[in-house]
């Protein structure tokens, strides 16, 4: 199932009771869309950006929870395991903790019930979340190794400049899917 047909079969459910939190979700984002102008202006919408933003950064915080968590506790308790082990962890510990927090915020601030929240949360930024862990762990790896403690001051840098190339990375395509689909669902 593509996108479009999941936002579409989204956006067409019965809603139990909560037809404004389903019209939140499926309003258009902006009423122009790539058809209707040149690729330059199509890059120039500032509430796009923002609404973008704003999703990236719920993303990175979903990912940041359990990706460094997982790291920190692997390098804590199992240092002697594989790096790229550790890193396939922490990535998948990210994904979850990622789609939970993304599901949470639709539940509570678009009234989702929750199977409609983590299916919304799954169709809508799996991509961007996948990006994401995977430019914020190879900075973190090719800035540290993947061997610095959490008790030097250095491994906070590097956590800082990981979770910016984390952000940036998906933030495009993130803008991208926004303002082509027109719909703004998590």
């Amino acid at each position: 199932m593509n996108l479009d047909t999941t936002l579409k079969s989204l956006c067409s459910m019965p809603q139990h009771g909560h037809q404004e939190a389903a019209a939140a979700c499926c309003r258009p984002s902006s009423p122009t869309f790539m058809g209707e102008q040149n690729q330059t202006s199509f890059w120039r919408d500032a509430a796009t950006w923002g609404r973008a933003g704003r999703n990236t950064l719920n993303c990175l915080i979903g990912c940041a929870i359990g990706d460094f968590a997982m790291l920190i506790f692997l390098q804590t308790y199992y240092p002697q395991m594989s790096i790229m082990l550790v890193m396939v962890l922490a990535m998948a510990a990210g994904l979850v903790t990622s789609i939970l927090f993304e599901a949470s915020i639709l539940r509570w601030k678009e009234r989702f019930d929750w199977g409609q929240a983590f299916r919304v949360a799954v169709s809508m930024s799996f991509i961007s979340m996948l990006g994401m862990e995977l430019a914020a762990n190879t900075t973190d790896y090719l800035v540290t190794g993947g061997t610095t403690s959490p008790s030097e001051p250095w491994y906070w840098g590097a956590l800082a400049l990981a979770l910016v190339v984390g952000f940036l990375a998906p933030l495009p395509y993130n803008y991208y899917k926004l303002k082509k689909h027109g719909k703004a669902c998590h």
